[in-house]
């Protein structure tokens, strides 16, 4: 009953997401030709040819959504970013794959703005239905239905603690049917639920009952038994699953690699060390960098010509600072402050009223006109538009030494702005507090939480900015 609940559900998805992109090439299509938002339609292909189209389009995406892994099961999905990221992944995927294809049959009079249009439009959808499936999951588990039934092999501390939080995520779909633990516990009841049998045990209880997933959760000085558990497991076809008995040990998520069969695990998974994420951040940062210095060369202008006339020394400041992978990189700036002495550059901290600030530099640092020259940093690879802000060698040579996980932080790039400074945490605020976000930022990273940071500085700016 339940593996067809499942196989129900699957299928309601796959057509409502066929559905969703028919819809959003339809909306495409009326944009684009029904309306001069785009500019002229022009004497293009007939709608009956674009609705031909369709009968390729909606199955090729219904393939790349699977290969990007969105019909996997939603419990296993446990947060909704993680869904929408790979749907923006697939979106971006097939609109490149569709403009190749034009491209390689010389197709000229297809329209690319309506492929932009229903990327767009596909995946605002593709968003909104599945957050909407997911809520009506959410409550369809609530309440008892469409559950995954799982044994727990373990009585120890580790399988409280997993039995704990299955208890109190009910919306995750797991329905715990029993323990598997000593014998002298056989009868007592954790949480609320009976210890049914023994460890040795476990094979009779597979194949006299229905179980999803067998949860493996014993302690280490038991890890002699764990290949005959995972061999009776699969050996009755049921999955399973192991919860390691040292993942207190592991700081952040952990990932797993593979050299021939032997499986290394890294204690800090990295967003960024995908290599589609590098390449969207890495595409977006030459963009959005060109863009504003296009838009903003203007005011770079204004600017260079205040500093010159209003105070001797050079228009750009720079100093060094510490990068991706703690290599030193020279951080652009427009000068917003008297000539000083080097020591002072190095280790000084400014401040609110700080009197080694010019007049035309108090407003530029103020409205962050100063961080502008950045931009070409950008452009350079050495920084990003969103990141941990770069320190100087000084005071990251001092904060490693008191600060646990600073130096995690330069597993990324350094950004003009980040998760710590849209919270307020710049400038003469708590390191540890800044820390915290970035090192947030470098653990849960996705491209839509690039977005919001660049959209909240847009409209928030730096209250501590001086």
């Amino acid at each position: 009953m339940i593996k067809e609940n499942q196989r129900l559900l699957n299928a309601t998805l796959i057509s409502t997401d066929a559905l969703v992109v028919a819809l959003a090439f339809i909306f495409a299509w009326v944009i684009r030709f029904q309306t001069t938002v785009l500019g002229p339609s022009g004497d293009g292909l007939s709608f009956e040819t674009y609705l031909l189209s369709i009968l390729i389009i909606v199955p090729s995406y219904l393939i790349f959504y699977y290969f990007f892994g969105l019909y996997r099961p939603f419990r296993d999905q446990s947060h909704i970013i993680r869904e929408v990221t790979q749907i923006i992944k697939t979106n971006f995927c097939m609109l490149i794959i569709l403009l190749a294809v034009l491209f390689i049959v010389d197709q000229a009079d297809y329209s690319r703005k309506l492929l932009f249009l229903l990327a767009v439009f596909s995946t605002t959808f593709a968003i909104i239905e599945r957050t909407s499936f997911r809520k009506v999951l959410k409550h369809i588990r609530s309440n008892d239905l469409n559950l995954k039934h799982i044994l727990i092999v373990g009585d120890g501390d580790l399988a409280i603690n997993f039995s704990e939080k299955i208890l109190t995520k009910k919306y995750l779909g797991y329905s715990i049917s029993g323990f598997l633990g000593k014998n002298k516990n056989i009868g007592e009841k954790i949480n609320g639920i009976e210890v049914i049998g023994s460890i040795s045990e476990l094979e009779n209880q597979i194949s006299g009952n229905k179980y999803d997933r067998v949860i493996i959760a014993i302690s280490l000085k038991d890890y002699d038994k764990l290949n005959d558990l995972v061999d009776i497991c699969e050996n009755q076809g049921v999955r399973a699953e192991i919860i390691p008995d040292y993942y207190k040990y592991f700081p952040a998520k952990p990932s797993v690699d593979m050299i021939d069969d032997l499986p290394i695990i890294n204690i800090r998974y990295i967003p960024l060390d995908d290599a589609f994420n590098k390449f969207l951040k890495k595409v977006s940062d030459i963009v959005i960098s060109l863009i504003a210095i296009i838009l903003t060369s203007p005011i770079m202008l204004f600017t260079a010509i205040a500093i010159k006339l209003t105070s001797p020394g050079p228009i750009i400041f720079k100093q060094e600072r510490i990068g991706y992978r703690k290599k030193p990189f020279m951080m652009y700036k427009f000068r917003s402050m008297k000539l000083q002495d080097k020591a002072d550059e190095i280790s000084k901290w400014t401040t609110e009223n700080d009197p080694r600030k010019t007049k035309i530099g108090e407003f530029i640092r103020k409205t962050n006109i100063d961080e502008l020259p950045q931009f070409f940093n950008v452009l350079k690879g050495e920084m990003s538009v969103v990141g941990p802000r770069p320190e100087r060698p000084y005071f990251v040579d001092k904060f490693k030494e008191e600060i646990p996980k600073y130096m995690i932080k330069h597993q990324i790039r350094p950004g003009l702005t980040g998760w710590a400074q849209i919270h307020g945490w710049r400038g003469n605020t708590s390191i540890y507090k800044r820390i915290e976000y970035d090192i947030d930022y470098v653990e849960n990273w996705y491209f839509g939480l690039d977005l919001l940071i660049m959209w909240k500085t847009l409209l928030k700016g730096n209250n501590n900015a001086y």
